[in-house]
């Protein structure tokens, strides 16, 4: 087996259990190595760190499966990782058919299920899957069987994005990759639930999975929230915050992305559940969206929820500086009073950047912010205590006071 080297000095994270080796931590490789093989990563002294599948051209080019040298990474391997991910989810009680019912979750999430580069997202009967290394690529059949043999889901589907793809040399394999790739299937989309709202979304909506469960406990603290108060939210994507507001009593409910499919897909999804005519649906940059709702008094409840701004470290800084902006322009859009809710998805921004950002931004716009709750990915996304990369969502939730 191909053996990787590191140099005296990045071990310890490893040693504690960091899944991750970055380029810079190699000092050599030994024996012939190609993109996706299985390669052993010891330590200066030559002490087994752990085995994992090798990505060349990626600044993580090594990502550990397991620390010792005997189990196989076969089917039987990723089908007990499955089972596990399967197990810890209905301890979580998902997914839920009763009362409030909730089928749509995630079922692995990489390096927090063990199984770094793999994400698969469960819509009911339909999963949605992303092989994001070489590595996890290559056992793609491994993956694909084992999935149909524990769930027999109506399809699953591709939902790897092209770009990374590339990065790690493979070609995307997007749309119905097992079920029937039928008119009638992709019609249906992915239906499902989340806390007893029914969703359907087109497999053609790209972004991410096709949805983010991710933010399922905010959005239920949002439906708290609500009752009585005027609602902005931006980035709404399908309108999950929204429809959330509008059933927990929000008096006006303004949904603002743009997508103009999103949009379409949101107020579908408001007609579903019985919300039709409850929010106002509107296609528009969500920036302009805010200026314009803060030159015109503002929201008592403002959702500021944008894409990943801070995709590697490189690119904290400028990230950064366009929270800072949105939390200004968050600012302006809530009234004296009101709460505001700015949330980030990127893993290179921390809680603490985070709160300088809305500090700064607060600044700018004139206000104080004052934090009294904090929430993070949910539990369907957990995290290992030795890999903080992996807590990726943070929000903030402030009142919002003039200085």
């Amino acid at each position: 087996m191909p053996t990787v080297h590191l140099k005296p000095g990045h071990v310890q994270p490893v040693w504690a259990g960091h899944p991750w080796i970055y380029a810079q931590a190699i000092h050599r490789m030994d024996g012939g190595v190609a993109a996706g093989d299985e390669v052993s990563v010891l330590d200066p002294r030559g002490n087994l760190l752990g085995r994992g599948f090798y990505s060349p051209g990626s600044s993580i080019p090594v990502r550990l499966l397991v620390r010792d040298a005997e189990t196989p990474l076969d089917a039987a391997f990723f089908r007990e990782k499955l089972e596990r991910a399967l197990t810890w989810r209905a301890r979580l009680g998902l997914p839920s058919r009763e009362g409030e019912k909730t089928t749509g979750y995630r079922l692995v999430h990489a390096e927090g299920d063990g199984l770094p580069g793999l994400i698969v997202d469960r819509f009911d009967d339909v999963l949605a899957v992303q092989f994001l290394t070489s590595g996890m690529k290559r056992r793609e059949d491994m993956v694909l069987s084992a999935l149909e043999q524990l769930l027999a889901p109506r399809a699953i589907v591709d939902r790897t994005p092209a770009a990374t793809a590339k990065h790690e040399g493979f070609t995307a394999n997007a749309g119905i990759v097992r079920g029937e790739a039928d008119a009638q299937n992709r019609e249906a989309g992915f239906a499902f639930y989340e806390r007893g709202l029914s969703f359907r979304i087109p497999f053609e909506l790209g972004q991410k999975t096709g949805y983010y469960f991710d933010q399922r406990g905010l959005r239920a603290r949002v439906e708290q929230l609500a009752l009585g108060r005027s609602v902005l939210d931006a980035y709404s994507f399908v309108g999950p915050f929204a429809l959330a507001a509008a059933r927990g009593g929000a008096n006006s409910v303004t949904s603002v992305d743009e997508s103009g499919l999103a949009i379409q897909v949101a107020e579908s999804c408001a007609r579903d559940n019985g919300l039709e005519g409850r929010i106002n649906f509107v296609k528009a940059d969500a920036r302009k969206a805010l200026r314009d709702a803060g030159n015109e008094g503002g929201h008592d409840l403002v959702i500021v929820d944008p894409p990943r701004l801070a995709p590697t470290r490189g690119s904290r800084e400028g990230a950064l500086m366009a929270y800072a902006k949105l939390a200004e322009l968050g600012c302006r859009a809530t009234k004296p009073g009101g709460d505001l809710i700015l949330c980030s998805c990127s893993s290179a921004v921390d809680m603490q950047a985070l709160t300088r950002s809305l500090a700064i931004g607060a600044l700018h716009a004139n206000m104080q912010a004052f934090i009294w709750e904090r929430a993070f990915q949910g539990a369907d996304h957990p995290v290992s205590a030795a890999f903080p990369e992996g807590l990726y969502l943070k929000a903030l939730l402030a009142r919002i006071e003039k200085r």
